[in-house]
């Protein structure tokens, strides 16, 4: 999933000065996110990347995605057009080889206030994943034409036949 949106960028290589990296969907991986997400088009996809270490071995992502998406109303499967603008964060632990397993604790998640940082096994990651994961998420499930409401059909002449009144047809008569 995440070829649809790869850039590898190699941690290591980042200095205390931090980095921004932009990715721009091209026309055909546009078309595949968007045939990915359902929708009848996607005319941008735009996301930048500020990195920043914040010790040897920890990294922190800001995300700012923008993207305009065209989908079909469930009612009336008309195009719907939407804007989509979101920021987010990614925390970053490289504990890849030549370091020391962390010790297993018991964590009670209740009392967290925080999330714990995405554990990473190598320095080349490809900062498209998280951002592919956030566009789709944020996507209207259920895109409605402005003023368009379900309706549906109602039946009030005649209450609904049972499932198993087919099964009176078999049963033998006294």
């Amino acid at each position: 999933m995440s070829a649809l949106l790869s850039q590898v960028y190699n941690l290591a290589r980042l200095g205390k000065a931090g980095d921004e990296v932009r990715i721009e969907a091209d026309e055909t991986q546009r078309a595949a996110i968007g045939a990915l997400a359902g929708a009848l088009s996607l005319p941008r996809l735009v996301v930048t990347v500020g990195l920043k270490k914040t010790s040897p071995s920890r990294f922190l992502l800001s995300y700012r995605l923008e993207a305009d998406v065209i989908q079909a109303c469930v009612v009336t499967l008309e195009p719907v057009p939407a804007k989509i603008e979101l920021a987010f964060t990614r925390e970053l632990h490289f504990s890849g080889p030549g370091r020391r397993p962390a010790e297993a604790v018991d964590l009670d998640l209740s009392s967290q206030e925080e999330d714990e940082p995405e554990e990473i096994e190598s320095l080349h990651y490809d900062l498209g994943a998280p951002a592919l994961e956030e566009f789709l998420l944020a996507l209207d499930p259920y895109p409605r034409c402005p003023g368009v409401e379900f309706d549906p059909a109602e039946h009030a002449d005649a209450p609904p036949e049972s499932p198993f009144a087919v099964l009176r047809s078999l049963k033998p008569s006294k």
